[in-house]
């Protein structure tokens, strides 16, 4: 007691140095992160390290000890993490230059053969974004352009899946999916020409089936028509007679009224009183 009240200054930069001591021993580690220890620049053990049937917030998180000033912390985060691939451009079997832009979503699984292999989180996305890269080329370039606009286009993402996390497990990383965000043509030439390919088809479709319903438009007429005929020749060759006064009405509305829509011209028609034509009208005994 003595020694604190008679060097109070000396006393207060003792204790602060002790507290710190005490607060560097300690570290709080997240529930949302894991930590390597590394001791002189060697891993020597993880805080908190993820575990695929521990979910996030189990034990492991929490108060943990290390050495001050001797051992070093480095912070992993074990949520689901992306990493986007430059846009490049891949020829697919179809001989045609397609401009694709993909991400992969990963996690971290063994964050000390990560720190061993990449030693950064930043190294890892470098190194897992150039694989990425690859296998998407190299993938794609098995498809034909009409597969990566097509719902096979999940099965693609699939082997690319499984070839990126064979190579991805070097790191100590799973991947969790592959996604493409954009397939495009280039712009410019290739882009137009596909343009003008895919109208032409487009056209040459639509003539072919405008084409098939002339034709079935044709038959259905032909087939009404034939139809119609053989009801008409049934229905009066029982009555002559009617027929031949069904006849004269339909001439005379073609003739002098019309359809209702387009009044016909004015005509004048002189006939003898003995045309067959007119006993229609006046009756045959006259």
């Amino acid at each position: 007691m003595n020694f604190v009240r008679n060097r109070p200054i000396l006393s207060g930069v003792v204790a602060l140095i002790l507290l710190a001591l005490i607060l560097a021993s300690f570290p709080i580690v997240p529930e949302t992160k894991e930590a390597v220890v590394v001791r002189f620049g060697k891993p020597v053990a993880v805080l908190n390290q993820y575990q695929a049937n521990r979910p996030i917030g189990a034990a492991g998180a929490g108060i943990s000890f290390r050495i001050p000033f001797v051992d070093q912390l480095v912070w992993i985060d074990k949520r689901v993490q992306d990493v986007d691939m430059a846009p490049q451009q891949v020829l697919s079997t179809d001989q045609r230059r397609l401009q694709v832009d993909a991400f992969a979503r990963y996690r971290i699984v063994n964050p000390l053969l990560m720190y061993i292999s990449s030693t950064t989180v930043e190294n890892l996305q470098g190194q897992l974004r150039t694989i990425l890269g690859s296998e998407v080329r190299n993938e794609l370039a098995k498809q034909p352009f009409a597969a990566l606009l097509s719902p096979e286009r999940q099965g693609v993402m699939n082997d690319v899946r499984q070839a990126l996390n064979a190579k991805a497990a070097e790191f100590g990383v799973q991947i969790i999916d592959v996604r493409i965000k954009k397939t495009d043509l280039p712009d410019g030439a290739p882009l137009q020409s596909a343009f003008d390919r895919m109208r032409t088809a487009r056209l040459q479709e639509a003539r072919s089936i405008r084409a098939q319903g002339a034709k079935q438009a044709q038959i259905i007429r032909a087939d009404a028509d034939a139809e119609a005929a053989r009801t008409y020749a049934a229905s009066f060759g029982k009555d002559p007679d009617f027929y031949d006064f069904y006849r004269a009405m339909q001439s005379y509305q073609t003739t002098f009224v019309g359809d209702g829509q387009e009044k016909p011209a004015p005509t004048t028609i002189i006939l003898s009183p003995q045309n067959d034509y007119l006993k229609e009208f006046t009756g045959r005994t006259r």
